[in-house]
């Protein structure tokens, strides 16, 4: 009851948690207690959120992430700020120079000069400063940059990232439903492991509760499988029931696929994707794990099923 109370009387910010990760963040958070400050573009996409919790507990707050005073504004007072902004793609005003490699160190020099007692960083198994791919060093270069000015900040990378509103395994389910084949990219020889979103939650739950333990940390988050790219459309179609042929597509072939694919308002696959994809999205040893925080996560096949039921005949 001791603990409960001090969670109520101390506040948690959240950047980025109207997203696919943030909506399950806020919500494992809310259920301990934490009074949850959302900053988002829009307040009004992310009311939904307010549901997670008790009248007034989860409060979502327009904020300028660009703007350094604007981001100071959000995060006074606060015990822990989190940051889960990122995107895959750039469109428009949503660059990855802007939202994953300066706002990173724009949040994070808010937090120490608040006097957050923790500053979690979302990034991704991929993140490298030498990485072909600009999302990939975007990634380094943001984690980077709240490490330099929030020395104890613990970065959390995940592997593919699935859950009923993942962008992987349904968007090559949507495919599947127009297409009468799916393209194996180099093969679908790379690695994945596929993780939960619940148990990526978890995950920043655990440092949230003990951020002591997990100081200055690097954690990559991967599911108890590792699996090909061919491995994850094959379950795909099996779970859905569709009868696609899966096709090779070589590397070289994809590139300038992707090339004329930039014209699309939502590319399936674009030039940077197509560089991440070379490499094996896979964990590490010599970092921090789901054992190290005491979670065992999922296997996707007990997961992956229940949604993409939608897309068998008949589904919903």
């Amino acid at each position: 009851m001791r603990e409960l109370k001090r969670r109520e009387e101390q506040v948690v910010t959240i950047f980025g948690g109207s997203g696919f990760i943030g909506r399950y963040v806020v919500a494992v958070l809310a259920r301990d207690g934490w009074r949850i400050r959302v900053a988002v573009r829009d307040p009004q996409k992310a009311a939904f959120l307010k549901a997670c919790g008790d009248v007034g507990q989860v409060v979502p707050l327009a904020v300028d992430v660009s703007d350094p005073a604007s981001v100071a504004r959000i995060i006074q007072g606060s015990s822990v700020v989190i940051n889960l902004i990122g995107i895959l793609l750039e469109q428009g005003k949503q660059r990855f120079d802007l939202l994953q490699s300066k706002v990173p160190g724009i949040i994070a020099v808010a937090a120490r000069e608040a006097g957050a007692k923790a500053l979690i960083q979302m990034s991704a198994i991929g993140a490298d400063l030498n990485s072909t791919s600009r999302y990939g060093q975007s990634k380094a270069e943001g984690e980077a940059a709240a490490r330099m000015a929030f020395p104890s900040a613990v970065i959390v990378r995940p592997s593919i990232v699935f859950g009923p509103e993942d962008d992987f395994f349904n968007r090559f389910a949507k495919m599947a439903q127009v297409s009468p084949f799916l393209p194996l990219v180099g093969g679908g020889h790379n690695r994945f492991q596929p993780v939960y979103v619940g148990d990526v939650a978890k995950a920043v739950r655990q440092i949230v509760l003990q951020p002591e333990k997990y100081s200055g940390e690097i954690c990559e988050l991967g599911g108890p499988r590792v699996m090909t790219f061919r491995e994850c459309l094959e379950l795909l179609l099996r779970v859905t029931g569709l009868n696609r042929l899966l096709v090779n597509l070589p590397f070289w072939l994809a590139r300038v696929m992707s090339i004329f694919m930039t014209v699309l308002p939502n590319p399936p696959l674009t030039l940077d994707q197509l560089r991440m994809l070379e490499k094996d999205n896979i964990t590490s040893d010599h970092v921090k794990n789901f054992g190290d925080l005491g979670i065992r996560p999922v296997d996707p096949i007990l997961i992956v099923p229940g949604y993409l039921s939608q897309y068998r005949r008949g589904g919903r």
